[in-house]
């Protein structure tokens, strides 16, 4: 979709070119005064006056204009003012001369019976630039001051009221419900906005009232911009695009006039959509932090567009969308009906949906014959579609750098790891000890995920440097998507966390400080499972956490818990002694399988990275296997049927050092 812009011929010409109007016009007055008079030193004119050379005066407040004889003015005046008067051969020259202060002036013209006058000074020029001059240097700053702060586009202060929104034509749809992917659900709510946009008097004929907005919720990367533009695409009207935080700026009453103009705007070509990006930048609850006030910028920015929301009507063919990543801080006068009436929410793509979005990115590279979107997409769990367009487009890069017709599955794999862990890090040397321990601490986590029938399978172990700070990672691939997890899933995960750190204890005697992500992770789940989730005999079936927004109170910090101290005290112990039969568990398993341990480690530390075919070779399919029946056999009922309220979808696990 193309830009509408159509500026005025005058809007790009800077406030300085019309300052120097004034000044131009004075500067041609006083050309066309000088122009054809003889400058005259007071003196000269004194000397032709006593001469009778002057035939007659115009006196001014500060000049003396006349008309000299030139017959034998060489006798009179200094030889270059006379040759100048000479040379133009005329009987009669005019002339100017300051006037000085001279109180016998008056007595030689009398005198030499010479004919004079006065005039009038014209002072309305100057009177009228006085006032007009300051005025027009104090705009200029406003004007450069809103630049600088507002960045306002037209470049004129009296435009600072003017909505800045973008508007896309429909002659230019660019983007339809073709061009996105894996939100089936969005688009099919969806679709009955774009109906009542192409044809309104179907559902006005049995009085039905479309929405007046609809809001947009999702993680970062999950498409709701391009949803909001594909529905304005497909539709097939104009499309008013802006950002929440362009309303509010540092002058009071400017958000609150670009609501109003941005709404006038839409009414003049309905049916169209108007798209606010970024809500929460606008829409934030009213009251929040001891600062804002009732009467601030964003506050009142806030209050005109709800009662510009209350005021238009939707049968006129003007729509409102909007799209948040944080629905909790906005104000509950925006989300009542009438207003949004209807919420949408996008979470991660699945299985299904990660392939769809693979496809519809992957139409504009060149793949290989062997690449395979759904392998792809199972490696890919917990990627939004940012991510996944980002996905394609790195091994576009990789494929293109070294000189390939076309992008394999091999680019696909690095760029899922230079995503997922970060960039290679090939002159990061570590000396043996420390590459030794990377090594096992990988080959803990990895076995045991493999010995744990809950746990999600080893797609690649590897021990070189990426990122910042990783040093190694295992990553796991889940089967499926996961929305509910058991308890004796969620002790498995626990176990393959600490497998790093158990593995280093049993084969150097001592630890490091690469578990240090690790025992992040498990004491977070472990926290979960006691406080949110009610698995603890002791506690019982209470729970003792709220997922609350901190940000819609400022001081819920200094709020009491919910929870006695000795609650609190009984929650710790029950954590700790969740992470310590965790850690018995992991090191019995490590130890009955410490050959295993010490051969995959002999390889990471010879190959750098193991990936699934390399392990199944050095585990044995079988043996693993039989190893996972039998930890599943001997776990207790009570774990196999517990289960937690964690709603969640599946992700690749990397175990970084």
């Amino acid at each position: 979709m193309n830009t509408d812009q159509n500026p005025s011929k005058w809007s790009g010409m800077p406030i300085w070119y019309w300052l120097l109007i004034p000044f131009v016009f004075i500067a041609v007055q006083a050309i066309s005064d000088m122009r054809g008079n003889q400058p005259l030193a007071y003196s000269d004119f004194k000397i032709a006056l006593k001469a009778g050379k002057v035939e007659q005066l115009t006196i001014s407040d500060d000049a003396i204009r006349g008309t000299l004889l030139t017959d034998g003015i060489e006798a009179v005046l200094p030889r270059q003012e006379a040759d100048d008067i000479k040379r133009k051969g005329q009987p009669r020259q005019a002339f100017v001369t300051v006037r000085v202060n001279d109180p016998g002036l008056v007595q030689d013209l009398q005198s030499a019976g010479v004919h004079f006058s006065g005039e009038a000074q014209n002072t309305w020029l100057p009177t009228l630039l006085s006032w007009i001059l300051p005025v027009a240097l104090l705009l200029a700053a406003w004007n450069y001051l809103g630049k600088k702060t507002a960045g306002i586009s037209s470049g004129w202060a009296f435009d600072v009221g003017k909505s800045r929104a973008r508007v896309y034509q429909e002659s230019q749809p660019g983007v339809t419900f073709n061009d996105v992917a894996g939100i089936d659900e969005a688009k099919e709510e969806l679709m009955e906005i774009v109906d009542f946009l192409r044809m309104p008097q179907r559902y006005r004929r049995l009085g039905g009232k479309i929405p007046k907005g609809v809001l947009i919720v999702g993680a970062p990367g999950t498409g709701k911009t391009l949803l909001a533009k594909a529905v304005a695409g497909e539709a097939g009207v104009p499309f008013f695009s802006i950002s929440g935080s362009e309303f509010v700026e540092m002058f009071v009453g400017v958000g609150a006039a670009r609501v109003r103009d941005l709404f006038s705007q839409a009414e003049q070509k309905a049916p169209c959509i108007i798209f606010i990006d970024e809500l929460d930048a606008l829409g934030k609850a009213r009251g929040i932090g001891a600062i804002s006030g009732s009467h601030s910028e964003q506050e009142q920015t806030l209050n005109q567009l709800l009662v510009e929301m209350d005021g238009f009507d939707t049968n006129k063919g003007v729509i409102i969308l909007a799209a948040t990543n944080r629905p909790e801080i906005l104000d509950p006068a925006l989300l009542r009906p009438g207003r949004f009436d209807r919420h949408i929410a996008l979470g991660l793509p699945d299985l299904s949906g990660r392939e769809k979005i693979l496809a519809v990115h992957a139409k504009q590279v060149i793949l290989a014959p062997q690449v395979k979107l759904a392998t792809i997409a199972a490696r890919t769990a917990g990627f939004a579609g940012a991510d996944l367009a980002n996905l394609v487009n790195e091994a576009a890069l990789l494929a293109a750098r070294r000189d390939k017709d076309n992008v394999e599955m091999s680019d696909f794999e690095e760029a899922i790891d230079r995503i997922v862990g970060g960039l290679e890090k090939k002159t990061r040397v570590m000396n043996q000890l420390e590459k030794e321990t990377v090594a096992y601490h990988e080959a803990g986590h990895a076995l045991i995920a493999e010995l744990r029938p809950h746990a999600d399978r080893v797609g690649k172990i590897s021990i070189i440097p990426r990122g910042i700070a990783a040093l190694g990672y295992t990553q796991q691939l889940p089967t499926e998507d996961r929305y509910l997890l058991k308890k004796s899933e969620l002790l498995d995960r626990l176990d393959v966390f600490l497998g790093g750190r158990v593995a280093e204890e049993l084969v150097f005697g001592d630890i490091s400080t690469g578990a240090q992500n690790d025992l992040q992770q498990a004491t977070d789940m472990a926290r979960h499972m006691i406080a949110q989730y009610g698995m603890s005999e002791t506690l019982g079936l209470g729970t003792f956490e709220e997922l609350a927004a901190p940000l819609l109170n400022p001081f819920a910090m200094q709020q009491k818990k919910m929870y006695s101290d000795r609650t609190a005290e009984t929650i710790d112990a029950e954590v700790f002694k969740l992470l310590d039969a965790a850690h018995v568990r992991v090191r019995d398993t490590l130890l009955s399988h410490r050959a295993l341990l010490d051969l995959l480690a002999k390889t990471l530390l010879e190959k750098e990275t193991v990936d699934r075919a390399t392990l199944d070779l050095l585990l044995g399919e079988q043996d693993v296997r039989q190893a996972r029946d039998k930890a599943a056999d001997a776990a207790s009922p009570a774990d196999a049927a517990g289960a937690g309220s964690l709603q969640t979808g599946a992700a690749i696990t990397v175990r970084s050092r």
